[in-house]
């Protein structure tokens, strides 16, 4: 039985599509979804299909039978439904070496996954050039013959790009994704092989139903994962310690984005100094404060404890992520905090009320976007604070790395006159900035004022707070290279850790 060309044509570009989604998508958890991560992704797949066009033009030369075309795409099937499979160990050794500062381990795993994804791609790509060669009678058709392949090819990878993108990956998963395609592969092919052909797709099937696993990373301190799900954004799983203590940790696991201290509002984290810095601009509690990147609502939820007055707006893109600090984070639910699930810098474009102070804490680890760092941006927070209002900005970044904070410092310098820094902890520092004066002198004198839990964040924040660095580029919408800054301040982190 042969099976439909075209229809075979129109399956291979959708998955070729949906294959590098997945992929992308596949190394988000643990390398991030930087454009670099995605320009790796691309090249490798545009590498591996260009090699596929040109030996499947050498494979239709020696065997044009319908027979060894359908041969290929089973074995692309068979590649790509393993990609999940194969990948999982090598990328925990990519989240181990992070951990153990072992750069030949890192890239060595990255280069591995990528791998894996190029193979399948690779055969796949041998099948244009094959149908093409089935297809021909006469060369004067050779025109008309391979547009309409090609123009088959092409429909079906933009059928692949929004089945995976719209539909597979939110809601069945990347794990998923690369077993649905492999599964249409094997369908497609199988009616041109012997019946015995057919183990693949039942197996692919099962595969399919099966429930996928987790990201099992190493869990710090004795913790348990308690709940984990993979959202429209991103992974995100909730840790629970010993004590009870709780951390938000999403992708690839090293960072906490929000953190939960049972019977307590404080962190002992660079999150308690959002609560006091805005005092460095004058004595009196803000009375509307904006969070953008308000995560599973750590700062949201101390803010409106030990200031129950200020009215919050806590803005964050993944709505889930709201939903798992109500359920896990203690986040309440109160009139005076209102939770936005929207993109930051567009929602601010939309509103017109202005805030005493705005917390900028939004990363998809370890970048933050590079639209939330330029001037451009800097200066629509600036037209949305009151008189005397300030910006906060959580700026990670490697121990002992200090190029973002110094880009991201001379960015704010350009739009804001004061601008001051606390490093409080070895991996963030906090940005303060305002068009009004600033000092550590107006957080001292707050300081008696505050709740008796607060003063002591309030004097060792005063006691770090100093002139922001300098000498670093000043970012704008058009050049903002903030994932090739961070990239390079990682590397050269690993690389002095690891003599």
């Amino acid at each position: 039985m042969r099976p439909p060309l075209g229809l075979l044509v129109f399956v291979v570009g959708a998955a070729s599509l949906g294959a590098e989604l997945a992929a992308a998508r596949l190394l988000a958890p643990y390398f991030g979804a930087s454009t670099i991560i995605w320009a790796n992704t691309i090249a490798t797949v545009l590498v591996a299909l260009s090699a596929g066009y040109a030996l499947g033009g050498r494979l239709a030369d020696r065997a044009p039978h319908m027979s060894r075309l359908c041969q290929i795409v089973l074995a692309a099937a068979v590649l790509l439904g393993a990609v999940p499979f194969l990948s999982g160990p090598l990328l925990r050794v990519a989240s181990t070496a992070i951990g153990s500062l072992s750069v030949g381990a890192f890239f060595g795993s990255l280069l591995a996954v990528l791998a894996l994804v190029a193979l399948p791609v690779l055969l796949l790509g041998t099948v244009a050039p094959f149908a093409i060669r089935l297809t021909l009678e006469r060369t004067e058709e050779s025109g008309s013959v391979s547009g309409r392949l090609y123009a088959l090819s092409t429909a079906g990878s933009l059928v692949g790009t929004f089945l995976a993108a719209l539909l597979l990956i939110p809601f069945a998963g990347t794990h998923r994704t690369f077993l649905a395609f492999a599964l249409a592969l094997a369908i497609v092919a199988v009616p041109g092989l012997p019946s015995a052909s057919l183990v693949v797709p039942a197996v692919l099937a099962i595969l399919l139903a099966l429930p996928p696993g987790g990201i099992d990373l190493h869990l710090a301190g004795g913790g348990r994962v308690i709940y984990e799900t993979e959202t429209q954004y991103q992974y995100a799983r909730v840790v629970e310690q010993p004590d009870g203590e709780r951390w938000l940790q999403l992708n690839e696991g090293v960072a906490t984005h929000s953190l939960y201290v049972p019977g307590s509002y404080l962190t002992g984290n660079y999150w308690d100094g959002f609560l006091v810095l805005p005092f460095a601009a004058g004595p009196r509690p803000p009375a509307r404060i904006a969070i953008l990147g308000d995560a599973a609502g750590t700062t949201a939820r101390a803010f409106g404890h030990y200031f129950p007055q200020t009215l919050i707006d806590a803005v964050e893109l993944d709505g889930q992520l709201t939903e798992i600090g109500r359920r896990f984070f203690a986040l309440p639910s109160r009139p005076q905090l209102r939770t936005i699930t929207a993109d930051a810098r567009p929602w601010l474009a939309s509103v017109s009320r202005r805030y005493d102070a705005i917390f900028l804490d939004a990363y998809r680890q370890p970048y933050i976007p590079f639209y939330l760092a330029t001037r451009e941006f800097f200066a629509q927070l600036g037209s949305h604070l009151r008189a005397g209002g300030v910006v906060v900005v959580n700026v990670g970044h490697p121990e002992g790395g200090d190029a973002l904070e110094r880009a991201i410092s001379a960015t704010l310098r350009a739009v804001f006159p004061f601008v001051l820094r606390d490093p409080s902890e070895p991996t963030n520092t906090l940005v303060v900035a305002s068009a009004a004066p600033i000092s550590a002198s107006a957080l001292y004198a707050s300081a008696a004022d505050l709740a008796p839990e607060l003063r002591p964040t309030a004097l060792a924040s005063a006691r770090r707070l100093s002139p922001a660095l300098r000498g670093g580029p000043v970012y704008t919408d058009d050049v903002a290279p903030v994932e090739w800054l961070v990239d390079e301040s990682i590397i050269g982190y690993l690389g002095r850790s690891s003599h």
